[in-house]
C-alpha cells in the first residue's frame, strides 16, 4: 500500500478519486500532509500541528459565521461553490460534485459552515455513508464506490476541522457514522482507502485538544478501533491510529480512563508491545515516535508507571532501535525520559504479577469487548 494521503489515485489515474494516494511518501516524519486531493479539508500532522492556511470566518452578530472572501489565491468563489453545494442533493449530480468539491475544498474558506448549514446537504453525504454498509460483509466494496465515499468523508473531515461547525458534527454524533468503517478487516486497497480516510475524520477531531472531542470519542469507544487497526492495519494506518491513541492519552480525561483499570492499561500496553516486535522486523521512525510518546506519557500515571516497569519491551532498553533513531532527536529524547522515568526492571517480578493498584490482568475484558488473558491482546 502507498504511504501517502495525497493527490492521485490509490488505484492508479482514476477519473473518480478525489483524494487518493500517490506512490511518494510525502508523510514524511510521522505527518499528514494536504495536497489538492488530501482526505480532509482541514489536514493534521501526526504531532498534533494544525496545518490549515486560512482562519474561519468571524461569526455575525447572530451567531451564525459570516461568509467571507475565498482563500488568498483560491480559484473558487461564491458563485461556483453555492451551486455545487445544492448539487449534492441531487442524486445524478452527487458523484461529479463529490469529487469536484473534495478536489477544490481549500479553495473555499467557508465550505464547511456552507456544506453543515445547507438543506439536505449533510443529509446527502450521510446517505453516500451508508449507502455502502451493505458491501462491508461479506466484503464486496469496489474501488469506485470507496473512492466515491471517501470523497464525501473529505467533506465531512472540513465539517469537523472548522472551529464553527466542529461542536454541531459531535452533537449530531456524526463520528458514529464512521464506526463501521474502522471496524472493518478487509485488507484490500478499497477497504484500506476507507479506513484511512475515516481515520482521517477523526484525527482531524482530535488535534483541536478539544475535551469534549476526547469525551465523545472515550464514551463511543474509539480505542478498541483503532488498537485493532494499530495490530492489524497497513503502516499508514497503524500510524494514524496511534496518533488518535496518542492524543487521547495526552488529555487528562483519556489517561486517566486508560488507566482506571488494569484490563485497559494491559489492552493498550500489549497493542503497543506488539507493534515494538513487528518494527523490530521493519522498522518506522514516524511510527516509533508516537508509540513511544504513547508509553511516555502512560508513564505520567503512578500505577502505569510501576507497570511499564515490568511490561516495557526490552528492545526499547537495549540498543535494537539505535540506528532507526539515530538522526531523530526528538524520539531518542523521548525515549531516554522514559527510561529514567521508568526505571529498570525489577529481577524476579513479571508483567502479569506487578500490576500496583490497577486489577488484574487476567480478567477478560478490556476495553470496549477487548479481552486479555495472561497479558496478550485479544484483539
Amino acid at each position: 500500500m502507498s504511504d501517502i494521503i495525497g493527490g492521485s489515485s490509490l488505484y492508479g489515474n482514476s477519473p473518480r478519486g478525489g483524494g487518493m494516494m500517490s506512490s511518494n511518501n510525502s508523510v514524511g516524519s510521522a505527518s499528514l500532509s494536504r495536497p489538492p486531493s488530501a482526505i480532509g479539508g482541514a489536514a493534521y500532522n501526526l504531532q498534533g500541528q494544525s496545518t490549515l492556511s486560512a482562519a474561519p470566518g468571524p461569526a455575525s452578530a447572530t451567531g451564525n459565521p459570516t461568509i467571507s472572501a475565498p482563500v488568498q489565491g483560491g480559484s473558487g468563489g461564491m458563485d461556483e461553490l453555492l451551486p455545487l453545494v445544492m448539487q449534492l442533493t441531487n442524486p445524478e449530480q452527487r458523484e461529479n460534485v463529490l469529487l469536484e468539491l473534495s478536489k477544490k475544498r481549500e479553495s473555499f474558506q467557508d465550505l464547511a459552515p456552507i456544506l453543515w448549514h445547507s438543506v439536505g446537504t449533510v443529509s446527502a453525504l450521510l446517505q453516500e455513508i451508508a449507502s455502502i454498509y451493505p458491501l462491508l460483509w461479506p466484503p464486496t466494496l469496489t474501488a469506485m464506490a470507496s473512492n466515491r465515499v471517501c470523497n464525501a468523508l473529505a467533506l465531512l473531515q472540513c465539517v469537523a476541522s472548522h472551529p464553527d461547525t466542529r461542536g454541531l458534527f459531535l452533537a449530531a454524533h456524526i463520528p458514529l457514522y464512521l464506526y463501521p468503517f474502522l471496524n472493518t478487516q478487509s485488507k484490500s486497497r478499497p477497504f484500506e482507502y476507507l479506513r484511512l480516510t475515516s481515520l482521517g475524520v477523526i484525527g482531524a477531531l482530535v488535534k483541536m485538544d478539544d475535551p469534549e472531542v476526547i469525551n465523545f470519542l472515550l464514551q463511543t469507544e474509539i480505542i478498541p478501533l483503532c488498537l485493532r487497526i494499530m495490530e492489524s492495519g497497513s503502516e499508514l494506518s497503524k500510524t494514524v491510529a496511534t496518533f488518535i491513541v496518542q492524543k487521547v492519552l495526552l488529555d487528562e480525561m483519556g489517561l486517566q480512563y486508560v488507566c482506571a483499570t488494569g484490563e485497559r492499561f494491559y489492552a493498550v500496553s500489549a497493542v503497543l508491545n506488539n507493534m515494538i516486535d513487528h518494527l523490530t522486523v521493519n522498522p518506522s521512525v514516524r511510527l516509533l515516535k508516537h508509540i513511544v510518546r504513547c508509553y511516555l506519557r502512560l508513564s505520567d500515571n503512578p500505577q502505569a508507571r510501576d507497570a511499564l516497569r515490568e511490561c516495557l519491551p526490552m528492545t526499547l532498553r537495549d540498543e535494537t532501535f539505535a540506528n532507526v533513531l539515530r538522526d531523530d532527536l526528538t524520539v531518542k529524547k523521548w525515549l531516554s525520559q522514559l527510561l529514567v522515568v521508568v526505571g529498570p526492571p525489577v529481577e524476579g517480578r513479571s508483567g502479569e504479577q506487578q500490576q500496583v493498584g490497577m486489577g488484574s490482568s487476567s480478567a477478560v475484558g478490556g476495553i470496549g469487548g477487548i479481552s486479555l488473558q495472561s497479558g496478550n491482546s485479544g484483539l
